[in-house]
């Protein structure tokens, strides 16, 4: 079977400290969804720029349906369809215009161009700013008519590069809908994403990528349940409270807990038995929770396992600091891919 996207062993450093890729390696089945996930400065936007021709790597692989994507470049663009982190669309031009000349870079038909620009600014809302120039769009809708553009020309396989930042949620939804339709109808995407209900949605697999490496993979129900059955939530009133209360906990589960900011997250196999003894050791340590609870894994939890931190909204690529472990942790978005440091 051939693979739509594979990469083997990739590796991109830029200048002489920052090592973007460190050997990442995923497949990507037709058809399928593979969600690539990682903290600010991980490689993913690296890994993408490579895969779709933009960049060579140092040394390793990349194929598209086959090709690689070095020696066969111009075979691979023909091939794919990019709606990266900006919107690469001509201000001075309409929405339709932009489209059109899309269109025509592909060699495709003036008549199945026009019918084709027309679909997608219905699809995407647009049809009421079709003839407008996109210096008078706003962002969401300059990011709504990147997306259109790179399925002008149905393209075997996607690469979307958060293609849902900036959107309201009716316009997410709609980004949804018309990714699992290309997939149904026989699509390959690989989405890098910074929501993870967006990952966990639409992704069949998911690679988790952290310094520049693959350090877990696979579908969004076996990351989650490697963490176990479910994970205990432990607040207190300060860190420095949640400091001793992972202490405390730390002999408690197979995993160790983490502490995010006055809050203690310990993933167990037995939440309701782990329950009672977690309050008892707290309670002969004389530490009383301000908050408890007992849920189902997230996306979030393994990401926060795996790489030691909450995701994340600041660029993706290496600036040279990126991957010192001092990242700004949020609670619910993935690591925003915004740019490659020292990327010419």
């Amino acid at each position: 079977m051939t693979l739509a996207i594979e990469a083997r062993d990739l590796r991109k450093t830029f200048g002489r400290e920052v090592r973007a890729l460190d050997g990442v390696s995923f497949a990507v089945e037709e058809g399928t969804v593979f969600g690539l996930l990682g903290p600010n400065g991980a490689g993913k936007t690296t890994a993408v720029r490579i895969l779709t021709t933009i960049l060579s790597p140092d040394a390793g692989a990349g194929f598209v349906l086959g090709h690689d994507v070095v020696t066969e470049a111009n075979r691979v663009r023909t091939l794919i369809g990019l709606a990266g982190q900006y919107a690469a669309v001509d201000e001075n031009l309409t929405g339709r215009e932009n489209l059109t000349m899309v269109g025509r870079l592909n060699h495709m038909a003036r008549d199945v161009v026009a019918t084709r620009a027309n679909e997608l600014l219905a699809q995407f809302g647009l049809s009421d700013a079709g003839d407008r120039p996109l210096k008078t769009y706003s962002g969401g809708m300059r990011r709504r008519l990147d997306v259109a553009a790179a399925l002008v020309a149905r393209p075997k396989v996607l690469f979307l590069d958060e293609p849902t930042t900036g959107l309201d949620p009716q316009s997410r939804a709609d980004v949804w809908e018309m990714i699992r339709e290309l997939v149904g109808e026989g699509t390959s995407v690989l989405l890098t994403t910074q929501y993870l209900e967006e990952a966990d949605t639409l992704a069949q697999r998911i690679g988790v990528v952290d310094h520049g490496r693959v350090i877990a993979e696979g579908t969004p129900t076996q990351l989650k349940a490697d963490l176990g059955a479910t994970v205990l939530d432990v607040g207190f009133a300060d860190v420095s409270l949640a400091t001793q209360g992972a202490g405390v906990l730390g002999a408690v589960g197979a995993k160790s807990p983490t502490v995010v900011g006055t809050m203690v997250e310990l993933p167990v196999d037995d939440g309701p038995r782990v329950a009672m003894e977690v309050l008892r050791l707290l309670d002969q340590h004389a530490l009383v929770p301000t908050t408890f609870r007992i849920r189902e894994p997230s996306l979030d939890d393994v990401f926060l396992v795996l790489t030691g931190k909450r995701t994340e909204t600041d660029g993706d690529e290496p600036t040279g600091n990126s991957n010192d472990g001092q990242r700004r942790r949020r609670h619910t978005p993935v690591a925003a891919a915004t740019s490659d440091g020292g990327t010419p």
